[in-house]
């Protein structure tokens, strides 16, 4: 369709059949003339997913788009400023990004070492092309193929995992070693959420981008929205739980630690659980999963009973790590629910 304004009207057809098997139906004269139409111009019809048909003329130019930013900079800029005008310029889809200084001026050497630093660790896909006083532009290069949404969420998913176990695996061992490894990985998560969130942005805008990321349809993109950013905070619980290990000076009893294992496994159990009955699309185990929330309750009145038998210095950052695993439970469920808003028709007769 043209991408002028048009009263967006229903306009009444009745459908006919001519020669004995063809079926016709008219088009709005407006939209012949708008699109400067005539006889024999050529049609493309497309049948979407909800059994609608979309009509486009195949001697419209395609709509142009820019793939190109250009961030102006000056001297006196904050680098986190910076930052994040670099981040949303890469959320909403651009492929290359010029950031330059303003006329007659040089972009500081710590902008320059900042903005670097966070495009290698942070934005997937994305090399330095130009590096000099003046300018620094950097290009996407990933290509949706390469790496789908289903498959980025994915590995977001197994790494924040094994986050959260090597940080229960350091307060057992009371390991800071392990507990600063954990915080470190926590960049890769980030990196991932981005990559994601750029891609739902931009197949919002287009059908078949939607398909190229490895997604059905509109209500996909927003399920998938909301649990990567329930993956990204289960993620941000899991450094705090190494936070709040690097504060503690003696480890705990036998006892005490039991009860916070115990509760982190069926916490990460859950998550497990959640992420895997969204790939598979499996209404029954996103139920099964769900139901665990109890034990975690249950089992945080006994971790939290078994705080106060510790040394003060030690309960306030235990009752901390108990609230982050409990946390994370509770992201696992939110991550349960969208599953089954997107699933329940498997289990709806009609």
């Amino acid at each position: 369709m043209t991408t002028t304004s048009i009263k967006r009207t229903e306009e009444p057809r009745k459908l006919q059949l001519t020669g004995g098997s063809t079926y016709t139906i008219s088009l709005p004269k407006t939209w012949i003339l708008q699109n400067q139409l005539k006889k024999k111009s050529s049609l493309r019809i497309r049948l979407e997913d909800d059994g609608s048909l979309s009509v486009r003329s195949s001697e419209l130019p395609k709509k142009e788009t820019s793939h190109e930013a250009y961030i102006q900079v000056s001297q006196q800029e904050d680098e986190d400023a910076l930052v994040r005008k670099t981040v949303s310029a890469y959320l909403v889809g651009y492929n290359i990004l010029h950031v330059k200084a303003q006329r007659g001026q040089q972009l500081s050497s710590k902008q320059r070492s900042v903005l670097k630093a966070f495009a290698r660790n942070l934005l997937v896909g994305t090399e330095i092309m130009i590096d000099t006083p003046e300018e620094l532009t950097l290009q996407v290069l990933l290509s949706y193929p390469e790496l789908s949404v289903e498959s980025a969420l994915r590995r977001m998913a197994i790494i924040t995992t094994s986050m959260h176990k090597d940080t229960i695996a350091s307060l057992q061992k009371l390991d800071h070693s392990l507990a600063k490894d954990v915080m470190a990985t926590d960049d890769e998560v980030d990196r991932f959420n981005m990559y994601i969130v750029r891609q739902l942005k931009m197949a919002i805008q287009s059908r078949t981008t939607i398909k190229e990321i490895g997604l059905a349809n509109a209500r996909d993109c927003l399920g998938y929205r909301l649990v990567t950013k329930s993956v990204e905070r289960t993620a941000d619980h899991a450094v705090k739980i190494a936070e709040n290990v690097l504060l503690m000076k003696k480890k705990l009893d036998d006892n005490t630690l039991e009860k916070v294992a115990e509760m982190s496994a069926i916490a990460i159990s859950m998550f497990e659980r959640a992420i895997e009955a969204l790939f598979k699309r499996d209404y029954e185990a996103a139920e099964d999963s769900i139901e665990r929330t109890k034990d975690i309750l249950a089992l945080e009145k006994e971790a939290i009973a078994a705080s106060h038998k510790i040394d003060i210095e030690e309960a306030a950052s235990l009752r901390l790590i108990i609230e982050s695993v409990r946390r994370t439970a509770e992201y696992a469920a939110d991550i349960t629910e969208i599953v089954l808003n997107l699933t329940v028709e498997s289990v709806i007769t009609n």
